[in-house]
């Protein structure tokens, strides 16, 4: 089974994603895999430390050639901004005085929840793991299930629906998504101009105001077979395990999967996609057809052959220029919240993220159903099912 974890804090010397389960034969184009850890670093209103901060990837092991061989992937993305923090959080016991306390909790983030759960007398260290330089080892984890999906003809990308109260007002189609993930320059990932111009405005008053402000993010599954995921057992869902990988990352407290907040408001009569045939469809390998995608190309937890669509809600980061009211750790007195260097505006960046979690999902799923240890075993397993999906 494909699986992955990460280990590092957001000072610490670097970053580390570990991937196990990938078949043997895939080509890993290392430049990919370093753009899409730039494209994470990319948005209007991301801070300081992206400037210091040049993501790419080194692989240790289970490439060769070129090539996944089947064993473990271990990816490692060094900081830059360690050498400012090696006497500060130095692995061997070093000296008390250099060490940067967070000695006030901030409202939102984990620093009160992590401190007392690990019986910490300060926030440091919560800081370290819970902070969302974290993902960066995850996008690297993604960018190779991206590499393997693709091998399927599956592709997934991200865009901004919205960012405070400004919002994108019509559908974008899967080719401006394209095209927005080609650019050269990302401004806040929206493929509307009009509303992005909007969204920058939004982001320019927060940071005014010494404020962050949050927003949705969509990501796009697109090419996905039907027949990913189960009804039959509750944690097989492929809706679920969406779900659950998309709320796993930093500042995400909501996932939605199509359009399930509107139908939530609506007639079934609105929101469930009618069905049609049309024999030799070159949309669809069964012949059956959908006029709309409100379901977000999942019924029952199992893919069903439209674009799979789920928009992650992200709050607004916790550090704030202007902090809230906290506590003192030591003396329990009333204080302002810690501060440290921050962003503005991440919605960008979690879009990204996000792609990387659905892309790790779906490549796990689709080696659940095809199997194959090797990338002929799987294409051959994949191939003979798109051609019972053309006999059915």
């Amino acid at each position: 089974m494909l699986s992955f974890s990460t280990a590092g804090e957001s000072h610490g010397e670097a970053l580390v994603a570990l991937l196990s389960g990938m078949p043997a034969g895939v080509v890993v184009d290392l430049a990919f895999v370093n753009r899409e850890l730039w494209r994470r670093q990319q948005g209007y209103g991301r801070g300081g430390r992206m400037r210091i901060e040049r993501d790419t990837a080194r692989i240790l092991s289970g490439v060769r050639h070129g090539k996944t061989i089947g064993s473990p992937i271990a990816l490692l993305l060094a900081n830059n901004d360690w050498q400012n923090w090696t006497e500060a959080l130095p692995v061997e016991q070093g000296d008390p005085a250099k060490h940067k306390r967070v000695a006030s909790p901030r409202p939102g983030h984990a620093d009160l929840a992590g401190a007392v759960k690990y019986n910490f007398d300060e926030a440091r260290y919560v800081l370290e793991r819970a902070s969302a330089r974290e993902s960066a080892a995850r996008v690297a984890a993604g960018a190779i299930a991206k590499l393997l999906l693709r091998e399927l003809g599956i592709e997934v990308l991200s865009h901004v629906i919205a960012v405070g109260s400004a919002r994108v007002d019509k559908p974008v189609s899967w080719d401006a998504i394209t095209a927005l993930a080609a650019k050269d320059e990302v401004l806040l990932g929206c493929a509307d101009p009009g509303s992005e111009s909007r969204m920058k405005e939004q982001v320019d008053l927060a940071l005014r105001t010494g404020d962050s402000v949050g927003g949705i993010f969509e990501v796009m599954a697109h090419n996905v077979p039907p027949g990913l995921g189960t009804y039959a057992n509750w944690d097989e869902r492929l809706d679920a395990q969406l779900a659950a990988a998309v709320m796993s990352l930093q500042a995400v407290k909501a996932v939605e999967i199509g359009d399930a907040v509107e139908a939530a408001a609506s007639l079934g009569s609105a929101v469930h996609d009618e069905i049609g045939y049309e024999r030799g469809s070159a949309n669809s390998l069964t012949g059956f057809t959908r006029r709309s995608n409100h379901a977000g190309g999942l019924e029952g937890g199992v893919s069903n052959g439209e674009d799979i669509r789920v928009r992650g809600y992200l709050k607004p980061i916790s550090t704030l220029r202007r902090p809230l009211a906290s506590v003192d750790f030591a003396t329990r007195e009333p204080v302002k919240a810690a501060y440290e260097r921050s962003d503005v505006c991440v919605v960008p960046a979690a879009g990204v993220a996000a792609e990387a979690m659905v892309a790790l999902t779906l490549a796990r799923s689709a080696l659940e159903k095809f199997g194959g240890d090797s990338l002929l075993e799987l294409r051959r397993n994949f191939e003979g099912y798109c051609q019972q999906l053309r006999n059915f």
